[in-house]
């Protein structure tokens, strides 16, 4: 039975994309920055897969010579307006997203607060952008001695709620996060609301692994719906569920760190028998790129790479494991900010032709078209396949 196993190493971009300039992200490089920022920084296994030899990534100092790599190897180009988590993701499995969900840099409107703290019967804090560590260092105090929930924004489509766990149960918190989903609609539409649960132990505050997502829909199907309404398992671990609002996916697990969610994908290789394994490892991004922390993210890629022989020795003859992601975050870069990049995708398999040079890719959709003609389900509506390039 066939299967692809794709891992979403969230944020881990390869080199500034085209358009970086645009965005403000000239100069990104999340890969590079990271390494740089490491002592010891080694990725013998990621190398072996190719991930050295991509076009300019790490500015081409982790390439191996041909014969000794093992996987196909490339980078995909975004084509949708956005560098967030939703338009890479959706892209991936096959939607352009031609206008990037709306952002509040100056907090959300006056209107929409007023109505959301009669709604939950309380008043809030915040309505800034901000680091989720930082203001809860900043609003901590005042939220606990009052009860009323932070709510933040960043430079991405989200409204996020925070809340001492110990003052607002989660329960609660989760369903002020529904509440608030259900209001950002139309005029005051957004992407994501985010949960961000915190505890406070001996005096230092610090967020829970139980962090839940609420976004939107996709517009339309992707190949999600393709797989999963051809029969076949779409088996979601991370926030790849809350990415995709659950639609198109017939099984799901909550991770509560990387290695989690490479034990939980690890689980899921010994007991699905097809279709799709989509797993998203979150630490990268939310860690160490938004914390603008490169030495925490070198070593996140260096946990990673330390698994993959676990991970290659798991597979079954007619799987194929794919590594990539949906946005850079450079750890260096100014700000908190997603950074726009190319990203880079790895394939491996008994069936994939060690050595092959996918080059640049003109959309992270190509990934997802390859995925739907291996599992031969109908097709993606955008992408180019790259599955008669890497097969034997």
């Amino acid at each position: 039975m066939k299967r692809v196993i794709l891992i979403i190493a969230d944020s881990m971009g390869c080199g500034e994309a085209p358009d970086a300039a645009a965005f403000g992200d000239a100069g990104s490089n999340t890969i590079l920055h990271a390494a740089e920022g490491t002592p010891g920084f080694a990725i013998p296994n990621l190398r072996k897969l190719g991930l050295g030899n991509i076009q300019n990534c790490a500015e081409g100092r982790f390439a191996l010579p041909e014969t000794e790599i093992t996987g196909a190897f490339g980078r995909m180009q975004e084509m949708s307006r956005g560098k967030d988590t939703i338009t890479g993701h959706w892209e991936i499995a096959g939607i352009e997203t031609l206008t990037p969900f709306k952002t509040y840099p100056d907090g959300f409107p006056a209107e929409f607060i007023h109505q959301f703290e009669e709604a939950i019967g309380t008043e809030v804090l915040g309505n800034y952008p901000a680091s989720g560590t930082v203001i809860i260092e900043e609003l901590g105090e005042e939220h606990e001695a009052t009860g009323k929930p932070i709510v933040y924004t960043s430079a991405d489509s989200v409204f996020q709620i925070a809340a001492n766990t110990d003052v607002i149960p989660l329960p609660r918190l989760y369903e002020i996060c529904q509440i608030a989903r259900e209001m950002l609609v139309g005029d005051w539409a957004c992407g994501r609301v985010i949960a961000r649960p915190y505890v406070k132990v001996d005096g230092k505050r610090t967020r829970t692994s139980d962090r839940h997502d609420y976004a939107v829909s996709p517009p339309e199907a992707t190949m999600l719906d393709h797989i999963s309404g051809a029969g076949q398992t779409v088996y979601a671990v991370g926030k790849i569920r809350d990415i995709f609002n659950g639609t198109g996916i017939t099984e799901a697990v909550h991770t509560e760190s990387n290695m989690d969610g490479v034990d939980k994908t690890l689980e899921a290789m010994a007991s699905v028998e097809d279709g799709l394994i989509f797993t998203n490892l979150v630490d990268f991004d939310s860690l160490y790129g938004h914390r603008r922390d490169p030495e925490g993210y070198g070593k996140a890629i260096m946990d990673l790479d330390n698994r993959l022989p676990e991970i290659l020795a798991a597979m079954r003859e007619e799987d194929i494991l794919m590594i990539t992601a949906d946005h850079g975050n450079d750890p260096i870069h100014s700000g908190f900010d997603h950074t726009r990049e190319y990203v880079p995708i790895v394939v491996y398999g008994a069936l994939v032709k060690a050595g092959t040079d996918i080059g640049t890719r003109k959309t992270f959709a190509d990934c997802g078209r390859t995925i739907t003609e291996y599992l031969g389900v109908p097709p993606t509506a955008m992408g180019e396949s790259f599955l008669g390039e890497v097969s034997k």
